[in-house]
């Protein structure tokens, strides 16, 4: 059975998209050591092991932005992410590997969730990696609009120093206007 493996990354920022990825590796690929939960590994790490899975498994990537979070929530912007993801794969799968406790409500595929899937089966350990380094990457890119911010040290979540820039410079257009940041009054600071 052909099986994608399907993860996100982003979902706890303050700010910039919740990104997934949904990646089938080909029978008789090559699967490194290194293809594991990408907390698991250095940022040179994950980066090397992105290029090895670009270059020989089938991926797609879809992303939620902080508008559509702030309209759906994270959970429905999450899916909706995953959606994009499996829609986008050149090679349609027979079964949906995702990471977590709950499918993917209006996908028409077969669906398992598997609590701790990106430390436990390798082709959601693959797509946690290519999810963890497209976000990434992109806040990099963000942050040479937004400097104040550092987006490309923090990379969005709820770091003090960027707790700290948010209270000096108010949120920017990458900000989730749903999410309240550590110590915000909740009344004060959804907007």
């Amino acid at each position: 059975m052909l099986a994608a493996g399907i993860d996100e990354a982003g979902r706890g920022a303050l700010a910039g998209p919740v990104t997934a990825c949904a990646v089938i590796i080909p029978a008789g690929a090559e699967i490194p050591a290194l293809i594991r939960d990408s907390k698991k590994l250095s940022a040179d790490q994950r980066a090397a092991m992105y290029e090895f899975i670009a270059a020989n498994y089938v991926y797609a990537v879809g992303q939620a932005s902080s508008r559509e979070i702030d309209r759906l929530n994270i959970l429905q912007a999450t899916f909706l992410a995953m959606r994009r993801a499996v829609q986008k794969l050149k090679i349609q799968p027979e079964l949906c590997l995702i990471d977590g406790n709950k499918i993917i409500p209006g996908l028409k595929i077969k669906q398992k969730a598997v609590v701790k899937g990106d430390a436990k089966i390798k082709v959601i350990s693959a797509a946690s990696i290519v999810a963890k380094v497209t976000r990434d990457r992109l806040m990099s890119e963000l942050n040479a609009r937004h400097p104040q911010y550092d987006f490309a040290g923090h990379k969005g979540y709820g770091t003090p120093a960027h707790v700290e820039a948010i209270k000096r410079y108010g949120r920017s257009p990458e900000h989730r206007r749903s999410f309240a940041y550590p110590g915000e009054n909740e009344q004060q600071g959804l907007f």
